[in-house]
């Protein structure tokens, strides 16, 4: 009774740890975004009455360049992707044995009970065949549509704009979040302000959402526990 009240709090222990360790993605170290080399800074002139960074002049777009600008970006993400891999193995193998010759004539045997009375030899033969075929198909398509305004977070050497940006809406089943962030080109900023979600570089683009009806469309965790490798059966 007692190993079967162990075994039973090592079972709840394993499930409540497979529920926490929700692990993410994790990215592939040959995709990281290679830095800017850090220019050597210039000599600033003592007693100037403008500070570099902070001028701002009579002719000039609104387009974001400064840390805190707001930028807004355009989600007109649409991937389509398929994938068809088909197999085919076939194999056949046949070998034979022919029967020894003893001064000049087929080697012959009799043995009772087994041959029924006629004679046998040590001719054998011996033939085998598999035959695999296999297909299989994957296709997806995902469609991403709408706008979300971010905000510079920082200036990087070479000039890009490191962005960021949320947007939550609360709706009655639960909240939805819509996350934006990337590395922006100055050149690819339109006069409007704006930039489409297909330039932006490192970018990464999430939707999720909590409540009612992000729970309806989540494993439990004791149904995950049951799919999981730490399943025995």
């Amino acid at each position: 009774m007692h190993t079967m009240r162990r075994l039973a709090g090592l079972l709840v222990l394993a499930v409540f740890a497979l529920a926490g360790c929700q692990s993410q993605p994790k990215r592939d170290p040959a995709f990281a975004p290679v830095p800017p080399e850090v220019p050597k800074p210039a000599a600033q002139a003592n007693g100037a009455i403008y500070q570099a960074g902070f001028e701002h002049r009579w002719f000039e777009n609104v387009r974001a360049r400064r840390v805190g600008d707001i930028l807004l970006v355009t989600l007109v993400e649409n991937t389509e992707a398929k994938h068809t891999n088909a197999g085919k193995v076939k194999k056949s193998n046949t070998s034979s044995i022919t029967n020894p010759t003893l001064l000049g004539k087929p080697f012959s045997f009799v043995l009772p009970g087994v041959t029924g009375g006629k004679d046998a030899d040590l001719g054998a033969s011996l033939s085998s065949s598999s035959d695999f075929s296999g297909s299989g198909e994957n296709t997806q398509n995902n469609q991403f549509n709408g706008s979300i305004s971010v905000m510079v977070t920082e200036v990087l050497p070479n000039g890009y704009l490191r962005v960021r940006g949320e947007k939550r809406i609360a709706m009655t089943g639960g909240n939805e979040y819509i996350r934006v962030s990337g590395i922006v080109r100055p050149e690819d900023i339109d006069v409007d302000n704006s930039i489409a979600s297909t330039k932006i570089a490192d970018a990464t683009l999430t939707y999720v959402g909590d409540g009612q009806t992000g729970m309806a469309s989540t494993m439990g965790w004791l149904a995950k526990f049951f799919i999981s490798a730490v399943m025995p059966f």
